[in-house]
């Protein structure tokens, strides 16, 4: 049985599912491993085919250290060899990288660089991928851009109130959650009908880090994330900015 496993990569958690090929993609296994950096960190994961879930404490200063039990749980269920391709949720690819693409040398070296962009996520993550690729060596592995979905936003609103030097250097606006925000676009489809999803459509993703965005005709054209994922709405751990400015353009909000 081939499968391909999706790792999502947070600033201090992993979340994973293990997908069998076929035309459905049916998930056979899914987990997280939370608390990362912490005392009490741990793992928790469902393993679907055995219909049977657990969760026990782990070891785990950093992202790395997950990787040993992830690779153990895999043997224990479908088997690590199984693993034919490996995808992996990367919330910046900079101004350079838009599209999924296959991840090598060069694209880790370019990550390494822009890597100030989102240094709560993007050095785990790189070091992440490091350690699976040598415990998977022949197994691709494809990177997928949580900035991507808002590629499309016009340049009045990628454009920041600093001088025009900057973003030469690629310091724009670049919109966060794209993956969960093109899941609800399909949803939205689905449910609604494609009219609904074509018209003017609010979306917001609430969690531990929120954003909203506004599309139009299924393109992102105003977001309240910017140069990094700290701006916007209030979250757990960031104070966010211009949210109310931002919903009184878009008529959300009163005056």
């Amino acid at each position: 049985m081939h499968s391909v496993l999706a790792i999502n990569s947070g600033s201090s958690s992993v979340r994973f599912a293990l997908f069998k090929v076929g035309e459905s993609l049916p998930r056979t296994l899914l987990g997280k491993f939370d608390r990362i950096g912490f005392s009490d960190a741990k793992l928790s994961f469902t393993d679907v085919l055995a219909n049977k879930s657990g969760e026990h404490p782990i070891d785990a200063p950093n992202h790395v250290a997950c990787v040993p039990p992830l690779v153990e749980l895999l043997e224990k269920t479908t088997g690590a060899s199984a693993v034919c391709a490996i995808g992996h949720r990367l919330v910046h690819g900079g101004p350079r990288y838009r599209d999924p693409l296959r991840v090598d040398q060069a694209v880790l070296e370019e990550l390494r660089r822009i890597s100030p962009f989102a240094p709560n996520h993007l050095p785990s993550a790189i070091a992440l991928m490091e350690v699976i690729a040598a415990k998977f060596p022949q197994v691709p592995q494809v990177a997928c851009f949580d900035t991507a979905f808002h590629s499309t936003l016009p340049r009045v609103a990628k454009l920041l109130p600093i001088p025009r030097r900057y973003e030469a250097k690629g310091v724009q606006r670049y919109g966060f959650h794209g993956l969960s925000y093109s899941f609800l676009m399909e949803e939205l489809e689905a449910v609604a009908g494609a009219k609904a999803a074509d018209g003017r459509v609010i979306l917001a993703h609430l969690g531990n880090g929120a954003s909203m965005t506004a599309v139009r005709k299924g393109r992102s054209m105003d977001t309240s994330m910017g140069f990094t994922p700290a701006a916007g709405l209030v979250m757990s751990t960031r104070s966010g900015d211009w949210i109310r400015d931002w919903l009184r353009f878009w008529g959300v909000a009163s005056r």
